[in-house]
């Protein structure tokens, strides 16, 4: 029988200030409905407060040329690592997977600021495809986020960099290392 669980890493770098790239995730996720609006309708709080552990959020976003809808609770927030990590509890993604995490962290080194995204994942069946889709998703709003902060910022708007390195990783899950 095919292992269910994985794990999908991408990282992109990204010309904008990741400490406001990471407060974006952390605070103001309905934010970036005006940063992406061809891929966030929009972010709303269902309940707790906006940067709260334990708070739940809805996303109505377009994946794959359709409205989608994600439940997720913010699992963890670590200031010190710029780290967001949701966990997604309703909406389209369950039809696909038993469990899905979702973490986005920021690493910032000198001028250089990296994004790692993270998918823990658990899918209904071995039928179900490997969430390359989604990812690519989420790296594009990345390069939507850091557009709009080149665009509006006091950087080179005439020539905004988007990203200058992807880097695409599969680990094992937690799950097969043990």
């Amino acid at each position: 029988m095919a292992d269910l669980n994985g794990t999908l890493v991408k990282q992109v770098t990204i010309k904008s200030d990741g400490d406001v790239f990471h407060e974006i995730f952390r605070q103001r996720p309905h934010h970036i409905s005006e940063m992406s609006p061809d891929h966030i309708k929009c972010v709303d709080l269902h309940e707790g407060e906006w940067g709260v552990v334990g708070s739940v959020i809805v996303w109505d976003f377009f994946h794959d040329g359709k409205a989608k809808v994600a439940k997720e609770v913010i699992e963890a927030i670590d200031e010190e690592k710029k780290l967001v990590c949701f966990k997604v509890i309703g909406g389209d993604i369950l039809e696909a997977y038993k469990t899905f995490l979702i973490t986005v962290h920021v690493e910032t080194t000198g001028e250089e600021n990296v994004v790692t995204w993270t998918f823990h994942y658990e899918k209904l069946n071995d039928k179900v495809e490997d969430p390359d889709s989604l990812m690519d998703f989420c790296l594009r709003v990345t390069k939507d986020i850091e557009n709009h902060h080149l665009t509006n910022s006091t950087e080179d708007t005439e020539n905004p960099h988007l990203t200058s390195s992807i880097e695409d990783t599969k680990e094992p899950s937690p799950q097969q290392v043990q």
